[in-house]
């Protein structure tokens, strides 16, 4: 869909997307960003080659994808076709591999795998193969859970698969869903679009451009060159998890009970939140946006967008509570740093050293104007309007280290709770996010991410 600008400031975006027609527009908002060429593909599906490293405001920043999509579906096989459902899926994996590099020039194609097809397919191999967290005395995978600061009606999903589809053009992530469809091997639940990319040149950023397209209350107050919705700089290198650091294998977290099935593996969580852009603008001033993000009465420079969260800029758990105590407020990234950033020096299985205050979690969450879902089964899950929010998709080594970090953010930290109200202006981000919808899943490694366990 072509609009001129005058169709734009005219409302013309607002029906675009109803037929998520706006998303056309990130090409034309962003071009086609250079990238490294990509190496074969890795063992881990979660991992990305030729990921571009930018510097803003003096700090190292990922480049992501411009284009997300998501695709949640049921198995349409039944339990007897599983076998050839696997070989098929296998087949249609192994030739977007071929036609498409995995890096950002190319497609990431991330395939992960819910309970609900576990316990309806192969529930004594899942029993016999499911690695298990050391720390929590649990499997690495569980049903999700509401957590205190959740709506009461958000809903936590069932889903047997996911598909997270990432690209720098939607052409490449177009004919990946196609070819998905076109199998027939799944009911499709869902699909989720958006996007990703700040003004890391300088240019007016893509949410800025999009979500002043759409007409998102609120849009005309994001930075010009913001790389989210919300004001500041989430791709810093150093607080992603380097390399391999949220597989299974890395930390010693999990004991993989005599099988490398998994190996190479990770846990996936996935959920949808909506953005009150007004609420953040107005209602917080740069000072307490910047103690809410990030922790109480950190001086940096006004209006900074990109504030640096290398290891030594991370708060201890003492750190927290004694903010707390002076300032009645607790940061959303102090909190999390509690239980997201290694606490001492770690040796790897592999060698690789990584030193304390290092980050675990890969995320590989990006803006939205879905509300909640560009498309869904369930037609409440389709709004008649663009909203502002985020599809959150987060890499870790087990479902408990995400639940771990989650719980920290309402305050629930590892040895002491801070007591506060859940969605009160103490921890102002639960005031301005609401989730919608949550699920956990199972990344395997790339040789084993078509219908796992189907053959054993």
């Amino acid at each position: 869909m072509k609009l001129t600008r005058r169709q734009v400031l005219a409302g013309a975006a607002a029906g675009a997307f109803g037929a998520a027609g706006i998303y056309e527009l990130v090409d034309r908002f962003a071009g086609t960003p250079e990238r490294a060429a990509a190496a074969p593909p890795l063992p881990e599906q979660h991992l990305l080659e030729g990921v571009r490293v930018v510097d803003s405001e003096g700090v190292e920043v990922l480049v992501p994808p411009l284009h997300h999509r998501i695709v949640t579906a049921r198995v349409a096989a039944d339990a007897s076709d599983l076998g050839s459902a696997q070989g098929e899926l296998a087949d249609l994996l192994r030739k977007l591999d071929d036609d498409y590099p995995s890096s950002p020039a190319g497609l990431g194609v991330t395939v992960a795998w819910g309970l609900p097809y576990f316990r309806r397919f192969t529930p004594a191999a899942l029993e016999r193969y499911l690695p298990r967290d050391r720390r929590a005395d649990k499997p690495v995978l569980f049903d999700a859970q509401r957590f205190p600061s959740d709506p009461t009606d958000a809903r936590l999903e069932a889903n047997d698969v996911v598909f997270l589809l990432r690209s720098d053009a939607q052409a490449n992530i177009d004919d990946a869903e196609s070819r998905i469809r076109e199998s027939k091997l799944f009911h499709l639940t869902s699909i989720r679009r958006g996007f990703a990319g700040g003004g890391f040149e300088g240019g007016r950023s893509l949410p800025k451009q999009m979500a002043v397209a759409a007409q998102i209350p609120g849009a005309d107050l994001i930075p010009e060159t913001s790389e989210l919705f919300l004001g500041f700089t989430s791709t810093q290198r150093a607080g992603m998890g380097p390399g391999t650091i949220a597989n299974f294998e890395t930390l010693g977290y999990v004991d993989f009970r005599g099988s490398d099935y998994f190996r190479n593996g990770t846990h996936m969580h996935l959920s949808h939140i909506h953005e009150d852009l007004e609420a953040w603008y107005l209602n917080f001033d740069f000072d307490e946006r910047v103690a809410t993000a990030f922790k109480p009465n950190l001086r940096v420079k006004q209006d900074a967008q990109t504030v640096p969260q290398g290891p030594k800029d991370v708060s201890s758990e003492a750190d927290v509570h004694r903010d707390y105590r002076r300032s009645g407020q607790m940061g959303h990234s102090a909190s999390i740093q509690t239980t997201s950033r290694l606490q001492r020096t770690m040796i790897a299985h592999d060698g690789i050293v990584y030193e304390r205050g290092t980050a675990i979690p890969v995320r590989a969450d990006f803006n939205t104007l879905d509300n909640p879902f560009a498309w869904s089964e369930n037609l409440d899950e389709i709004g008649a309007a663009a909203a502002a929010g985020v599809h959150f998709v987060v890499f870790n080594p087990t479902g408990d280290d995400f639940h771990r970090n989650r719980m920290a953010m309402d305050g629930r930290l590892p040895r002491r709770t801070i007591e506060l109200e859940p969605r009160g202006r103490a921890q102002g981000f639960n005031e301005v996010l609401s989730t919608t919808h949550r699920q956990n899943f199972i990344v395997p490694p790339r040789r084993h991410r078509s219908f796992p366990l189907a053959e054993v």
